[in-house]
């Protein structure tokens, strides 16, 4: 039964608990900024009121393209406080994307920074709903500054009369494994969210966490955490400056930082190289792709006190288990055998099956879908932090949920087993499968068993050929150091490589090993391989 609830009100609370605790920590040029929970909640209520007074009301989306940051944090609680629906879209994608993710929401309202305001004005068309304008910087732009409708002499906002079945915002996929699709989070979602995240990882209030991806900030708050952002682009974490997120680390005393792997990438062998210690950080939590683990034992070097915990989710379902360092490394010997990935066991509330894998929609419920304990099937979800659709794209709602009575089922869309004990072991996204002779593989099972050759500082498996009969090609990112420099090193690297993997059946079957200097990546968490355009460049490759 739906009840009354609004997601704002996390901070509300928190800021009436201990008004004085910092809440945010943002740069301002070489100094940092601090943000108290009652200054917070002061700057959420003045927003609310000026985002009524300009027309924003209850159940309307509004396109916010605010950088991260202290207004951006106020801004998202201040539209979910008067019962809006900011809707955030990852500028990383690119124009084309960006502008076809805007027209299929059609928004009612839009809040951009002046360059934001500069891309509706050029590209007007996809922006034709949008009736109220406003704008965080103080060029106009055809736009109404924020700050000059904020009344400092309100008082505190009622917030609207919201139930935790109404959306509270739509956060778009990356697009990396599929077109971007707007992700419906319900303020119900967002509160049963931060509690799982503080059962499973025993967050306490005042805790200070630095978010190098932006949503966290959004966590923080709600957390009662104090939230730090380092000096980094959000939009592209592989160039982020390991000086940087080390600085944020140890300037405030940090005891837990989210980033993806690329951000770990550069931070851990910048530490290794300047014997730098990250004293007092228990939690380090990875994610946006596959950890493997000679990436959680390098972060764990770093680590005097705590460990690496490894959250696995989705943006339609998150926390949905995690593993930490200890329990990964635990497991190694079984990842390098073709296991997959151990991602650990399940989160708070969380419940998992694990079906037969089928591509069509599955409308409704039935215990035939299920496959045998142990055996490889797609992983599907359900419990109070998993969505229940997608906004305006009825046929991937439709794809990726099945209904079962008042109860959704989240199809994940990733090949797992789930073990005796009821452990996940990932194994690959499911249209990203090879399907061979030898039956249906995941491809990060079978390239975590290539990965024990050490010149690869990363590898994808990809089928090619008529499904069914696929045959596997491997392309390997050597490390910089060992890239072969001319065709006999090539030769002699990929008879190397292939003998690396003959244990694993599939492995054995690859007759082709491809060279790239980079892997292609997504354009969010720049760690997710991208396995589509490196198909069709191997399929130009072997002509």
């Amino acid at each position: 039964m739906s009840e009354l609830v609004n997601v704002s009100n996390l901070v509300r609370a928190q800021a009436r608990r201990a008004p004085e605790q910092t809440a945010l920590i943002t740069p301002e040029g070489k100094a940092w900024r601090r943000t108290s929970f009652a200054q917070l909640e002061r700057r959420i209520d003045l927003l609310s009121h000026a985002l009524r007074r300009a027309g924003l009301v209850r159940g309307e989306r509004v396109l916010v393209f605010v950088k991260p940051g202290p207004e951006w944090v106020a801004l998202l609680f201040a539209l979910m406080r008067t019962g809006a629906i900011p809707a955030l879209i990852d500028p990383a994608m690119g124009r084309a994307g960006v502008l076809a993710c805007v027209q299929r929401i059609a928004p009612r309202g839009f809040v951009g920074t002046t360059a934001a305001c500069l891309l509706k004005l050029l590209f007007g068309e996809p922006f034709r709903s949008v009736e109220v304008t406003l704008t965080s910087g103080n060029l106009a732009l055809g736009a109404t500054p924020l700050n000059k409708i904020v009344d400092e002499e309100e008082g505190a906002f009622e917030p609207a009369q919201t139930f935790s079945d109404d959306p509270a915002a739509i956060l778009f996929t990356s697009g990396s494994t599929g077109p971007a699709k707007g992700v419906v989070y319900t303020h119900g979602m967002c509160v049963a969210q931060t509690a799982a995240l503080r059962e499973l990882y025993g967050m306490r209030e005042g805790d200070v966490d630095v978010a190098c991806f932006a949503p966290f900030a959004l966590f923080g708050p709600a957390l009662g955490l104090t939230t730090v952002l380092p000096r980094i682009d959000f939009s592209h974490p592989a160039r982020a400056k390991p000086e940087e997120v080390v600085l944020a680390l140890q300037a405030h005393n940090a005891v837990q930082c989210f980033g993806s792997p690329a951000i770990w990438r550069r931070v851990a062998p910048w530490c290794a190289r300047n014997g730098v210690k990250l004293t007092g950080l228990e939690r380090l939590m990875i994610a946006g792709a596959p950890v493997h683990p000679s990436m959680v034992e390098e972060c764990r070097a770093m680590l005097p006190d705590g460990d690496v915990h490894t959250p696995y989710g989705a943006t339609e379902s998150l926390p949905v288990s995690s593993a930490s360092g200890a329990e990964i490394l635990a497991a190694r010997e079984r990842t390098a055998s073709g296991a997959g990935n151990f991602v650990g066991r399940l989160a708070p509330n969380c419940e998992a099956r694990v079906i037969a894998i089928r591509d069509e929609p599955i409308p409704l419920w039935r215990d035939e879908l299920l496959v045998k304990p142990g055996e490889l099937g797609e992983l599907v979800v359900s419990g109070p932090q998993v969505t229940r659709e997608y906004a305006f794209e009825p046929d991937h709602t439709a794809a990726s949920k099945i209904r079962d009575g008042a109860c959704t089922w989240h199809r994940m869309g990733d090949l797992v087993r789930m073990d005796e004990g009821g452990a996940l072991w990932f194994q690959g996204r499911k249209s990203h499968r090879l399907e061979t002779e030898l039956g249906v593989f995941g491809p990060v099972a079978v390239e975590n068993v290539f990965r024990s050759h050490a010149a690869i500082a990363r590898c994808a498996l990809v089928g090619l050929g008529e499904r069914g009969r696929e045959h596997p090609v491997l392309v390997v990112e050597p490390h910089t150091s060992a890239w072969p420099s001319s065709d006999a090193q090539r030769a002699s690297l990929a008879t190397q490589i292939r003998t690396a993997g003959a244990s694993h059946p599939l492995g054995a079957r690859v007759e082709h090993v491809l060279f790239q200097r980079a892997l292609p990546v997504d354009v969010r968490h720049n760690a997710k391989i991208d396995r589509g355009a490196l198909k069709r460049w191997a399929a130009e490759q072997l002509r």
